[in-house]
């Protein structure tokens, strides 16, 4: 479970598992973040009846891009069109009977006329956010032009693939309310639940706020992801090099998985960078506070829920929180501008108390409003609704 998407298909699977449900999982072992599924956890295969896996080649190339020129559908979805995970599909469907077929993000939209043919199974996609806005979001924050207007051209495809499917769900499930009043907006008339991602509070032991005689902040992400390189490159040039770099009192350490070269060899005063860690709740509890710039990306950010969950003051911007019932000054601190972000981090360093209170209310509302098994009960009676009444749920 190393990005938000995996920890949030994991919870929801886990939490439905332990009320009763059995819970199959088909899954793309992607080229771009390929697992080696023989060092997952037991713990990991108990949540699962079976794990079926189909290596799936997804890399960003050069030819791929321009040949998606001529293509109707989206580059960003015709990376995951795979014929052996069709036949996979189609293999399992033969061979087991299921009650709800739940499709983890739109890009497995492609497979519905699949699952149409060989299951009479409820399908609902779990949309993970409003895939369009994100790269909206990207394009207009793009500098280089003939790039903007590629983003722009592929945003356009994306948006019209989003729209076109989502007539084909039996039901939707956003990950927030904001994400599902859009997809109301674009069209979708049919049963909908959002369904933020749930957190296991047992998995998260908050730790004291420390100080140490310095304040040391905390960037934890997939650092191959456009809208969180995009945001820690903002911060460390606009932010960090000219207001708080050449200060001892504080450091920035950075870790998330596939870095890219420059900042893997980046040499800044006062910032480390880690690159992937082992236990990121461990990096993240070492800091008392969590740094998310962000300012492009749709949908809810895991590794805010985890740092709040863990009692961390998150510094971020309002569209890092959105899908959070957050508010400013009183579990979160939201900051959008430079001159925002730095009065909000020496605030953090003047206000030791004040930081202890942020981070105590921050795990409160996380164990009020994003309980895993609350959430996954809340499912559960919503698929009773869709007329399946089994003893036994299975759900692929």
């Amino acid at each position: 479970m190393k990005d938000g998407e995996s920890v949030a298909v994991t919870q929801l699977a886990k939490a439905l598992q332990e009320l009763g449900a059995e819970v199959t999982l088909l899954t793309m072992n992607t080229s771009k973040h390929p697992v080696d599924m023989d060092t997952l956890p037991k713990s990991f295969r108990g949540i699962y009846q079976a794990i079926y896996e189909v290596p799936v080649f997804n890399h960003i190339t050069i030819w791929g891009a321009f040949k998606n020129l001529f293509e109707k559908e989206s580059y960003h979805i015709t990376r995951f069109i795979s014929n052996d995970y069709e036949q996979k599909l189609i293999q399992i469907l033969q061979t087991h009977v299921f009650d709800i077929i739940q499709l983890e993000m739109i890009h497995l939209a492609p497979y519905i006329p699949i699952i149409r043919k060989y299951s009479n199974a409820k399908i609902v996609c779990r949309a993970h956010n409003v895939e369009h806005e994100i790269w909206k979001r990207v394009a207009d924050i793009t500098k280089n032009p003939i790039k903007k207007t590629y983003l722009r051209w592929l945003t356009g495809k994306l948006r019209r693939f989003e729209i076109e499917k989502l007539a084909l769900y039996d039901a939707l499930l956003p990950i927030t309310e904001r994400d599902g009043r859009i997809f109301r907006l674009l069209g979708y008339r049919g049963k909908m639940l959002p369904t933020p991602v749930g957190m296991d509070s047992r998995r998260f032991v908050m730790p004291p706020l420390s100080m140490n005689g310095h304040l040391s902040l905390g960037f934890i992400g997939s650092l191959d992801w456009t809208p969180n390189i995009e945001g820690l490159k903002w911060f460390l040039e606009h932010v960090w090099g000219p207001f708080l770099g050449d200060k001892s009192p504080f450091k920035l350490h950075i870790a998330g998985r596939n870095a890219p070269d420059w900042l893997l060899k980046l040499n800044v005063d006062n910032v480390k960078v880690h690159g992937e860690v082992a236990d990121a709740h461990q990096f993240t509890a070492q800091h008392p506070v969590m740094i998310v710039p962000l300012f492009s990306g749709s949908g809810i950010r895991v590794k805010i829920l985890e740092s709040m969950m863990l009692g961390r003051v998150v510094i971020t911007t309002r569209i890092g929180m959105e899908g959070i019932p957050a508010r400013d000054g009183e579990s979160v601190l939201i900051a959008n501008t430079a001159a925002e972000f730095t009065e909000k981090i020496h605030f953090c360093r003047q206000n030791a108390e004040k930081m202890a209170e942020i981070g105590a209310a921050a795990r409160k509302l996380m164990l009020q409003e994003f309980d895993n098994l609350t959430i996954a009960a809340r499912v559960l009676d919503f698929y009773d609704n869709l007329n399946l009444k089994n003893e036994k749920l299975k759900i692929l």
